[in-house]
């Protein structure tokens, strides 16, 4: 029965509201951006869309570590992926200013893609070298004076609940500018929305926000040794269920 009243929620309720929530803060961005500085219109409006879409689609939420964290110091922050509510998840519930490493595909997104453009995210151009290191300089340019960076070095989200390999481009953005990685483990968003589904289920995602890794004085030599020892770190806070 419950099952049932929730399909109705989501599809009466749920759907309508986000999707006007979405376009309304996608407008807000592009335009609050075109005046003023992406530094605040890029993060706090997606911030509170995040809150509000958790809180409708009847979320709870935990989160444990924010005081490992400066709010003057800038991070490279990796995170598991586990399913798209992810997003909502650190987008609202991290409280730390940031800029994301998206897919490049994402840009097409009709006014959301816009939007992304506008906040000065940075799109990941992974079909050429070039591309790679043209990433790698405007995601430098973002990172200073507080405002960090999140990536999701599996490259996609998972399709079995387990966390796969690790990409390099993110601890390569953390060596370049020296800058702590943090580990964030995400639970339980790939039980609210698992891969190629649209249907939700309610009820319970975790952030939990690891101590940073301090990357200062570290070369190329030392970077499998760091990929290991995040991707360990994340996967011990995993809920294995």
């Amino acid at each position: 029965m419950k099952k049932i009243l929730y399909f109705f929620y989501e599809w009466l309720i749920f759907f309508p509201l986000f999707l006007t929530s979405t376009i309304l803060t996608a407008l807000t961005t592009i335009l609050g951006c075109f005046i003023g500085s992406d530094r605040f219109w890029g993060y706090y409006p997606a911030s509170i869309w995040s809150k509000f879409t958790c809180r409708l689609a009847l979320i709870r939420i935990r989160t444990m570590g924010h005081e490992k964290l400066d709010k003057n110091q800038s991070y490279v922050f990796v995170a598991n992926h586990q399913g798209a509510f992810d997003i909502f998840l650190i987008y609202g519930f991290l409280d730390h200013n940031f800029k994301w490493l998206m897919k490049k595909s994402l840009r097409k997104i009709p006014l959301v893609g816009k939007a992304c453009e506008s906040a000065g995210h940075v799109f990941v151009d992974r079909s050429s070298k070039s591309g790679i290191v043209k990433t790698l300089s405007l995601a430098k340019e973002k990172l200073s004076g507080g405002v960090s960076t999140v990536v999701f070095p599996e490259g996609s989200r998972t399709e079995d609940g387990k966390m796969h390999p690790f990409k390099k481009g993110a601890f390569q953005l953390a060596l370049d500018l020296e800058l702590p990685i943090v580990p964030l483990t995400i639970n339980g968003s790939y039980r609210i929305l698992k891969k190629d589904s649209i249907l939700l289920s309610p009820g319970k995602m975790t952030l939990t926000i690891h101590n940073p890794i301090p990357t200062t004085g570290m070369t190329a030599e030392n970077m499998p040794a760091l990929m290991e020892r995040t991707w360990h770190i994340i996967d011990e806070g995993l809920d294995k269920k």
